[in-house]
């Protein structure tokens, strides 16, 4: 054969006996968890914190290498665009801006952000979900869904943040200059919770980028992937992302690569 091939016989013995250098074995190990986080995350995790979950298991291995792997595998976070149905034409007025850009806590309870975001249904069409976020956590304290886009909205995603979370000091609540939140029945609900009213500038979206951040991260990994039959299984869908995925099992670069709870966990107990 080697002479029909016009090879010499070494070359043609060194192919049989070829085994898989080590690296390309540990490529494969490699891609094998790769492939099962990613699953595990329903596809929504990236090279980021699929390599901190690589290394928080032991592994040795670069975010380049992760990278390579997961492009030879053909999988990426996903990522698909957000729809915005319409913007306000409404007039208006500036408010005081306490927080101005500065996201940084000590603890948890002292600054929240809350933000409206659209979600789409065939049965009901679209349907309003209003989040309020804690900054020193990234978790979602409290949020209401509903069929309308009303005060009543917000002020009970307001109610459920502070019924759950319990502040007991001086806490900022910070929005956009929606006309929701600049109501008086709003005001008046965070008057009767001792809480600081802080509102964005007009048209800066980057003085509320964290919660504007949650509707995108939650658009993109979730709603924008599916269609919602009518607002019940939309609700039940947002449910199980904010309580299942989001706030208990997503981790987050910001703080630290851990969840919202864990995070909410280690200040409590700094706090005992």
């Amino acid at each position: 054969m080697c002479k029909v091939l016009d090879i010499p016989r070494s070359t043609y013995y060194k192919f049989l006996d070829k085994t898989p250098s080590k690296r390309a074995i540990e490529n494969q190990k490699y891609e094998s968890e790769i492939l099962a986080i990613y699953k595990k995350s329903s596809e929504r995790y990236g090279a980021p914190k699929i390599h901190n979950i690589l290394t928080n298991q032991g592994f040795n291995i670069s975010i380049k290498r992760v990278q390579r792997l997961m492009k030879k595998l053909n999988i990426a976070s996903v990522v698909v665009k957000q729809f915005r149905p319409y913007s306000s034409k409404s007039e208006i007025v500036e408010r005081k801006n306490i927080l101005r850009r500065d996201f940084r806590t000590k603890t948890i309870n002292e600054k929240w952000v809350g933000d409206i975001t659209y979600i789409h249904t065939i049965k009901n069409g679209w349907c309003y979900l209003a989040s309020v976020m804690d900054l020193h956590t990234r978790k979602i304290v409290g949020y209401s869904f509903a069929k309308t886009m009303d005060t009543n909205l917000i002020i009970t995603a307001l109610r459920n943040a502070y019924e759950t979370q319990r502040p007991n000091g001086s806490l900022i609540f910070h929005s956009d200059l929606g006309a929701q939140y600049t109501s008086e029945a709003f005001i008046e609900q965070l008057k009767r919770y001792n809480i600081t009213a802080s509102y964005s500038g007009k048209g800066c979206p980057y003085d509320n980028a964290c919660i504007e951040s949650f509707h995108s991260i939650l658009k993109k990994e979730e709603v924008n992937r599916v269609i919602y039959y009518d607002f019940a299984a939309a609700r039940l869908a947002l449910f199980k992302y904010i309580e299942g995925w989001y706030n208990r099992q997503r981790i987050h670069g910001s703080i630290g690569y851990l969840t919202p709870q864990a995070k909410e966990d280690l200040a409590k107990a700094s706090n005992l």
